[in-house]
């Protein structure tokens, strides 16, 4: 199978090709050039079989580069004990007679990123070898909290790569920040940036787009690659969770095989979503994917309008990983609903450093409308929601899987679709002790990791072990920087 950009489709690419390289040259994103579908009886096979052979059965369609005992080598790697602490790796939870929660959290970071970063490093790192590549990996990651840990822990130590994190100063819970800040492994490096995440990102894109600075750095053995949901073997792995969803639902009898439900999810880059878009694609039986926003709406905004806008104030919320005014994996939506034409989606990416903004065409909002519903939802709405589900099922969700379940709420109100649902949980509420807690009435004035301890024992919910284990740890990074010195800090990095 082949790949293209999504901005020049005559740039054409193996699937390890693309992997190794992240991003294409032109500052677009691979895609494959056609979409597999479902043969017959494999959604029904896959019922039976455990997350791994299910993640295997999902991955081997798009990469005719490995071979399926490869990836079942790499996926027994990635998602066995004790890296996930639940033998179904993503369990489904039902807490209502039309409602579930997809778990995504049960990795070594608590965080549903963990679910493609600890497959992503057995995908690059063979891909090189695959491709010929004598250079090493130099893989960039611009976070928003939690892809950027998940990226550290996949990528410690794997031969062949250097792996750099940037994330906003302030834009990230105190839980997350720890996280990074004590990262161990020879080949990682982390650095705050004064801005947002919006900066970081743009930041990472430059550096990816800079000729010059490639060329520095091929001289030094080096080659760009990025580990955000940019690359398509990040991306690919979280297909794998919906179907996966799907099949417990009906193993369990909660739906009968072929019967469509939805997914409500919180989005702020896109990929999450876009994952369960191209699972429906290949055949898998969803009905509405419910995009849920924070405060930051430009997604929500867009699903409703045709028009997307960055130009708005940025807000800093309790649900930190979905701050975000610029969602890269929409451009790969963009380019499937207008038929893969290429030289529209360049002309809306360009606009969207130049103006801020782009419209588009009338055919792709027709795409979008007859996929995607939407809601936005506020941080006071939020902590209510926590605090509901907690007095109403006991059970604790974190401040993104709120803003999800409270937009799905909201959809069920004004459309009276009842349709089994599951609600995709993105993060542990431990990693947001602080709001957490606050919506849930107790005293959030002690620091992050007395923080877990009280939510804890006000819950009676054990906190993950690999965050009640992050007390004592030393800091290895503390160093902030401006979004233009970027640059500079890689080429210190791999000085």
């Amino acid at each position: 199978m082949q790949y293209r950009s999504t901005r020049d489709k005559s740039i054409k690419m193996t699937s390890a090709q693309a992997i190794a390289q992240g991003l294409s040259r032109d500052g677009g994103l691979f895609v494959p050039e056609s979409f597999p579908f479902f043969p017959t009886g494999m959604l029904e096979r896959m019922t039976v079989l455990p997350y791994v052979e299910r993640a295997v059965t999902i991955m081997k369609l798009f990469l005719d580069d490995f071979t399926e005992n490869e990836l079942r080598d790499y996926a027994a790697k990635a998602y066995g004990y004790p890296n996930f602490d639940h033998r179904d790796v993503a369990p489904v939870v039902k807490t209502a007679e039309h409602t579930s929660f997809l778990e995504l959290w049960h990795g070594p970071t608590c965080a549903f990123k963990d679910v493609a970063l600890q497959m992503l490093p057995h995908l690059l790192s063979a891909s090189l070898d695959k491709t010929g590549e004598t250079k090493d990996a130099c893989v960039l990651v611009a976070t928003s909290g939690d892809t950027g840990k998940a990226a550290l822990e996949g990528f410690c130590d794997v031969p062949r790569t250097k792996i750099m994190v940037f994330y906003p100063e302030d834009g990230v819970s105190d839980v997350q920040k720890l996280q990074m800040t004590t990262q161990q492994g020879g080949n990682v490096g982390v650095a705050a940036v004064t801005g947002n995440f919006d900066d970081a990102q743009t930041g990472v894109k430059k550096i990816f787009s800079d000729e010059k600075m490639r060329e520095r750095l091929n001289a030094r053995g080096y080659f760009l690659s990025s580990a955000n949901s940019i690359n398509w073997g990040r991306l690919l792995p979280q297909m794998a969770y919906y179907v996966s969803a799907y099949c417990d639902m009906v193993k369990s009898g909660d739906i009968a095989m072929g019967d469509n439900i939805n997914f409500c999810v919180p989005t702020g880059n896109f990929g999450n979503i876009l994952a369960g878009y191209y699972a429906k694609k290949i055949g898998l039986p969803i009905g509405r994917l419910i995009c849920a926003s924070n405060c930051n709406d430009v997604l929500t905004e867009f699903i409703e309008t045709g028009v997307y806008n960055r130009n708005r104030a940025f807000m800093t919320t309790i649900s930190p990983s979905m701050d975000i005014l610029v969602s890269s994996n929409l451009e790969r939506l963009l380019f499937d609903l207008s038929g893969g034409d290429d030289a529209r989606v360049a002309s809306y990416m360009k606009a969207l450093p130049d103006e801020g903004r782009y419209t588009v065409s009338g055919e792709i909002m027709n795409g979008v409308k007859s996929h995607f519903s939407c809601g936005r939802c506020s941080d006071a709405e939020t902590k209510a929601t926590i605090r509901e589900m907690y007095k109403k099922e006991h059970y604790l969700i974190d401040t993104h899987t709120a803003v999800a379940y409270n937009v799905l709420q909201s959809y069920r109100s004004k459309t009276g679709d009842m349709t089994k649902t599951v609600v995709v949980s993105t993060a542990s509420p431990f990693k947001f002790c602080d709001s957490v807690l606050e919506a849930l009435g107790e005293n959030t004035t002690l620091s992050g990791l007395d923080l877990i301890d009280r939510l804890a024992t006000f819950t009676g919910v054990r906190a993950p072990e690999p965050l009640r284990t992050l007390r004592g740890k030393a800091v290895r990074f503390s160093e902030s920087f401006s979004k233009d010195k970027m640059p500079d800090v890689v080429e210190q990095f791999l000085a």
